[in-house]
């Protein structure tokens, strides 16, 4: 620390501020909290939001005083990324009513989760957990702040009854750790399991893991607290449709950023519930040839004040197909432009709209609902009152059902056949449900993530993003597209002379450079899979530039022909002749009779590989294909270390286990 001696010491008795200054003092800071609580008060809210979410100023957070001023005495809680948590709470807390108990689904984001102490205040009462992992055995977003408290909670749970539904993926290291440390951690606090873990798996069957968990599920809450199922069947409608006539269309939601006049309007901070319109400046194709399109887009971030690291995520927001919304309009025999409320029947529900109301069901179609995937069985089961064909009735229901038979015929017409809403009202003409109900029930459209393609350092004007339009046949014989890859295809840098752009924000991530520049980097990522290593090695080559050290930069990167899908070829090559790129190694599946994949180059540099990180402290990280490549990947790396290592499995097992713990393994992978 410096030395900081001040050149005259004060006398012992002197006092520092004399009695005017004091005053003047006094008076100067008065006046300065004055000036920023009003200035603040006249500050205004940034449109989005004020339209969006309507935000009251202060509100309620005692989860407790609502349940018992409306007599609930459930209450699911959802810890959600892309909906699917959020989705399973209401189905949770809608089931409630069929047992002669009352429900209701919360964020906890938006309560004081100190509150679970109280539980035992109201008769019968039951807290559940609906809790998806994100990531790396991180908490979704909405469930951060809880996952913190509950760390350093030292409270009584004795009041508390709960039970945890975890939702994840197997082919992950910490699969379902989130619901797995709430299950836990509660027991630990004091509180009553009622009913065991369940474990959802999106790698196999989510939507089945989950029937079958909630159709034991319900039987043992009836026990526990003598209670009986009511009988009742029949649908039970959380919304109540109002249709507008005389309104003025100013007022009426055109969609989740139709409000905003131009992006010029906005106002940081951007977040799921802000994303900036980001304009689109760069739309290229990335492949040369073959059947697939890969394309690289650059968006426009200039004054957003949106900062971001190499490895982090960006979320956009896509609309849907215009011909299925079409579809559906013309199926259903309604006018798709007819301005619509649905409204929550429960008055005291955060929640008053299943999205922003008033609306048209053509927005609600487009911008708000998920028509592009395969409905769960919650929605079959509920929209089987309305097929005037008894057949068809039985059939959707028994999908809908826990039964052997009924599981396997929704995993064959539904899943495997990727059937989604328009398909399934096509293949069967007797349903034909109201739109409103059919609105009330799909799920919301989600944003989507996509790992950055840029470096902050060399790019921090603007994101890049890498991806592979998804488009397929499936076995019916139709084509479904993915709903964002083949919206972002169509984002030109104009469009009829205006400025495309894509609703947006950043999600953090744990994929990152090492701390110290020196540590040597191996990179492996096939496909699309290139994405955060593009940015990584832009980095390294700023880094470079500014005279530091850095260390060895080796990838691994997997197309399927040289002269097709060779992502970035003369970038890299770029990289390789200026020594930022040390070694550039390239799997060409396709190029030759036998299938050549990453995995086996690592082998083939087995040497190499295990010297970089076993003696010189290597980072490995993995992007892509988690059920597949990912796993065939670190099979490859546990045989290295047995090998080279003289380790057996097990052992080789853990010393990668190890890397992990110690953020040198690190995976941004999907499935």
């Amino acid at each position: 620390m410096a030395d900081t001696q001040p050149t005259e010491m004060m006398e012992e008795d002197e006092p520092f501020f004399s009695n005017l200054d004091l005053f003047l003092f006094s008076l100067i800071a008065g006046l300065l909290i004055y000036w920023l609580i009003f200035r603040k008060k006249a500050e205004p809210i940034p449109e989005f939001k004020k339209l969006e979410t309507a935000a009251p100023t202060t509100r309620d957070t005692s989860f407790i005083d609502k349940m018992k001023k409306t007599g609930k005495n459930i209450v699911v809680f959802y810890g959600s990324q892309t909906g699917t948590a959020e989705e399973f709470s209401n189905r949770l807390a809608k089931d409630a009513h069929r047992y002669g108990m009352k429900g209701m689904a919360a964020d906890p984001e938006e309560y004081d989760l100190s509150e679970l102490s109280r539980m035992g205040e109201i008769d019968n009462s039951l807290a559940i957990f609906c809790l998806a992992t994100y990531g790396e055995g991180d908490p979704t977003d909405n469930a951060q702040d809880f996952y913190d408290w509950l760390q350093e909670a030292d409270a009584d749970f004795s009041g508390l009854k709960y039970t945890v539904f975890a939702l994840g993926n197997k082919t992950y290291e910490h699969y379902n750790a989130m619901g797995k440390y709430v299950d836990k951690r509660l027991e630990e606090l004091g509180a009553q399991r009622i009913f065991d873990l369940g474990m959802g798996d999106d790698d196999g069957n989510l939507e089945e893991d989950f029937v079958s968990w909630r159709e034991q599920f319900w039987p043992a809450v009836c026990e526990h607290f003598g209670v009986e199922a009511t009988g009742e069947e029949s649908s039970i409608r959380q919304y109540e449709l109002k249709v507008h006539t005389d309104l003025n269309m100013n007022k009426v939601y055109t969609g989740e950023l139709g409000r905003l006049k131009s992006f010029e309007n906005q106002k940081p901070p951007f977040d799921s519930k802000n994303p900036f319109l980001a304009p689109v400046t760069v739309n290229r194709k990335l492949n040369k040839g073959g059947e697939r399109h890969l394309m690289h887009l650059e968006l426009d971030i200039t004054g957003s004040k949106i900062r971001y690291e190499s490895g982090d995520h960006v979320a956009v927001y896509p609309i849907n197909d215009t011909a299925m919304v079409n579809k559906i309009g013309e199926l259903l025999a309604v006018d798709l432009d007819t301005v619509i409320s649905l409204n929550n029947l429960d008055e005291e529900s955060n929640k008053k709209h299943p999205f922003p109301c008033p609306t048209t069901y053509r927005t609600a179609l487009t911008h708000y609902l998920d028509i592009t995937n395969s409905p769960r069985t919650n929605v079959l089961y509920e929209l089987a009152q309305y097929a005037s064909d008894p057949k068809d009735q039985e059939n959707m229901r028994k999908m809908a059902s826990s039964s052997a038979e009924g599981k396997a015929q929704y995993q064959s017409w539904v899943l495997d056949s990727c059937r989604n809403i328009v398909a399934i009202l096509e293949d069967l003409p007797s349903l034909r449900p109201p739109i409103d109900h059919l609105c009330e029930l799909l799920p919301r459209l989600q944003a989507r993530y996509y790992s950055i393609s840029s470096s902050s350092k060399v790019h921090p004007n603007s994101i890049h993003i890498c991806a592979v339009v998804v488009e397929y046949q499936t076995k019916t014989g139709r084509v479904n597209k993915g709903v964002a890859t083949n919206w972002l295809k169509n984002k030109m840098p104009t469009d009829n002379g205006h400025k495309a752009t894509v609703p947006m924000y950043i999600r953090k991530s744990q994929f990152r450079l090492p701390f110290k520049s020196t540590n040597p980097i191996i990179m492996i990522g096939p496909g699309t899979g290139i994405a955060p290593f593009i940015g990584f090695i832009q980095e390294r080559g700023w880094l470079k530039e500014q005279g530091k050290e850095v260390g060895e930069t080796v990838l691994y990167f997997g197309c399927r022909h040289k002269n097709e899908d060779f992502l970035y070829q003369e970038e890299l090559a770029q990289f390789e002749k200026t020594g930022v790129l040390t070694t550039l190694n390239v799997a060409f599946s396709r190029d030759q009779a036998e299938k050549v994949y990453v995995q086996h180059h690592l082998k083939n540099n087995k040497e190499a590989v295990w010297k970089l990180v076993h003696t010189d402290n290597a980072h490995i990280y993995i992007c892509g294909d988690a059920r597949n490549m990912a796993r065939d990947v670190q099979t490859a790396f546990y045989e290295i270390a047995e090998e080279l290592g003289g380790m057996s499995r097990p052992q080789a097992v853990d010393y990668i286990k190890k890397l992990m713990t110690k953020g040198r393994y690190s995976q941004d992978v999907w499935s």
